[in-house]
């Protein structure tokens, strides 16, 4: 089993930032990606970005490149999501996600194993 905790979220103002964090624990064998996803109220979970764990390979989404940046420090099994600039559209609940895989579908929910319980991050204008 793998379980994964987020950290970070909470209330800022517009142009400000947030560090969101995802501690994984359990079995961390076959371990090939962490991403970041969220969901705002009334909306499906949209993908933010994603790492390959062992190359530090990173893709974004275009709503977030430039403003987010996404790493990994695997000693400690944790993945960050650095988040500057933030928007009030970027409210939502934040998810990570642990793809075990090399395989298809990087950007969508199915391609991921296991999740988290997600952080809230609320942006307010």
């Amino acid at each position: 089993q793998v379980q994964l905790v987020e950290s970070g979220g909470g209330l800022v103002q517009a142009g400000g930032s947030l560090r969101l964090s995802c501690a994984r624990s359990g079995s961390t064998f076959s371990s090939y990606a962490m991403g970041w996803f969220r969901q705002a109220p009334g909306k499906e979970r949209e993908f933010v970005a994603t790492i390959r764990l062992g190359t530090g390979t990173s893709y974004y989404a275009d709503s977030v490149k430039g403003r987010s940046t996404i790493s990994r420090d695997n000693a400690k099994n944790t993945v960050y999501l650095q988040m500057n600039s933030l928007k009030p559209e970027d409210t939502a609940v934040y998810y990570c996600a642990l793809k075990r895989y090399f395989g298809p579908n990087w950007g969508l929910p199915a391609g991921y194993d296991y999740w988290g319980q997600g952080t809230q991050v609320t942006v307010s204008s």
